[in-house]
């Protein structure tokens, strides 16, 4: 097949990488030059996925991936186009089009009669058939379902382990009609493939959902899960830490039994996915009260805990206090609505000097992204964002002076932080 996937970025390039080691003819649009050339010349433009730097050289080499900016002559030269282009939610928390309305008018002008189109970004239930159906149809004056077919078929992959996700999770497929639904799944079968897995109700693989609608709601309901699971157990954890309880045994002796399935509490809920997805959702059904109580509770939590550290630490006014990770999670450099942004907001408001550092970012790329770099300066307090795994043996000879910890990820070993105040969300003060 000549397959055209819409938007190189940290989704859209691995499927592309993917598509091409399966023996298929890939090319990939792009609006950024950058990432364009990068990419023929078979160089990621961004780090940390494993294994695509050697599987993207090795597809370029073969002549199985290219790329180019010009969307609709890529769209005019395949039989499947794939689109991965972010979608955002504006300061409103209403889902921000903009950017997929452009790429859907360029895969338009470009689209031909016997095409396959799969959207894989997370969308509010009802966009393929109601929003991209008809922008399809009026820019190439084809028919949807009579004279190319339309899928869609959410990403369930986690940056910086796309290829495993790949074949560890079934593929969703739901179309605008049943044919469209039957040329997704027998696409998708036939450029992936997929680890056994005991544990599913049916064979992992490619699973047909029947509807659009239906694939469009499974996506948003699995992530709006997590966040309203996380959420709970937030609350679950700031109670204990009225009582003197540690979550983390209340957890463990929770989950023991089948029907409970608590996560862990932390200081923030960050990335492209967990923050926005719920948003979409409440597009959708804005009667939805708990997955809305559950974003306040999350988008809560930063400020908590700089509360935890100015009831430990005392009055924060002018306090020097490094905030540790500006990541949204450990290992990954993406800032993309990490809690970075309102812990230094909380302690700003506190009356603090916060700084931030990250092991993935240098202080001049932090100063770029607005917040204030640690450059070696002597702090008094610490606050853990990211767990990041430099932070697991992190200990107070590393940070002199420090007289309290806030570990917002119970990575640190309280034991290497004996003589300090070590405090962790939900869990039992140590001060040595």
């Amino acid at each position: 097949m000549r397959i055209c996937v819409v938007a190189l970025g940290k989704i859209g390039l691995p499927l592309a990488v993917q598509f091409a080691n399966s023996g298929h003819s890939v090319i990939g649009a792009d609006i950024d030059p950058r990432v364009v050339q990068q990419v023929i010349r078979g160089s990621p433009p961004f780090s940390g996925e494993a294994g695509l730097e050697a599987m993207l050289s090795a597809v370029v080499d073969e002549g199985r991936l290219t790329a180019t900016t010009d969307t609709s002559e890529a769209v005019a030269d395949a039989d499947v186009v794939v689109l991965v282009v972010p979608l955002v939610v504006d300061s409103d928390s209403r889902p921000d089009f903009s950017g997929m309305d452009a790429a859907t008018h360029a895969v338009a002008a470009g689209l031909k009669r016997g095409t396959l189109v799969s959207y894989e970004t997370t969308l509010p239930v009802g966009t393929t058939r109601n929003r991209w159906a008809p922008m399809l149809a009026n820019g190439s004056g084809l028919q949807p379902g009579r004279d190319f077919s339309l899928v869609f078929s959410p990403e369930r992959v986690l940056t910086g382990r796309v290829f495993a996700d790949l074949r560890r999770y079934p593929k969703l497929v739901g179309g605008l009609d049943e044919d469209s639904t039957r040329r997704g799944v027998e696409f998708y079968q036939a450029v992936l493939e997929f680890d056994e897995r005991s544990d599913l109700p049916r064979p992992n693989g490619v699973w047909d959902l029947g509807t659009a609608e239906a694939a469009e709601l499974a996506k948003l309901a699995e992530t709006t899960y997590r966040d309203v699971n996380i959420a709970l157990v937030n609350q679950f954890a700031r109670y204990a830490d009225t009582i003197g309880v540690d979550i983390t045994t209340v957890i463990q002796a929770c989950n023991s039994q089948p029907y409970s399935h608590l996560h862990t509490p932390g200081i923030a809920v960050g990335g492209h996915c967990i923050p926005v997805y719920p948003q979409l959702y409440l597009w959708n059904d804005p009667t939805a009260t708990v997955v809305r109580a559950a974003r306040e509770a999350n988008s809560a939590m930063p400020e908590y805990a700089v509360q935890l550290l100015a009831t430990h630490y005392g009055d924060l006014a002018e306090v020097p206090v490094l905030v540790l990770g500006a990541a949204y999670r450990g290992g990954v450099k993406e800032t993309a609505f990490s809690g970075v942004f309102s812990t230094v907001a909380a302690l700003q408001g506190k009356g603090a000097r916060p700084l931030v550092s990250d092991p993935l970012y240098d202080p001049d790329e932090l100063e770029a992204l607005g917040l204030p770099a640690y450059r070696g300066q002597r702090v008094a307090a610490a606050v853990i964002q990211a767990d990041h795994e430099e932070y697991r043996n992190l200990n107070p000879a590393d940070l002199p002076g420090v007289a309290v910890l806030i570990d917002g990820r119970r990575i640190t070993d309280p034991e290497r932080w004996r003589g300090v105040c070590r405090v962790v969300i939900g869990g039992r003060v140590a001060s040595g």
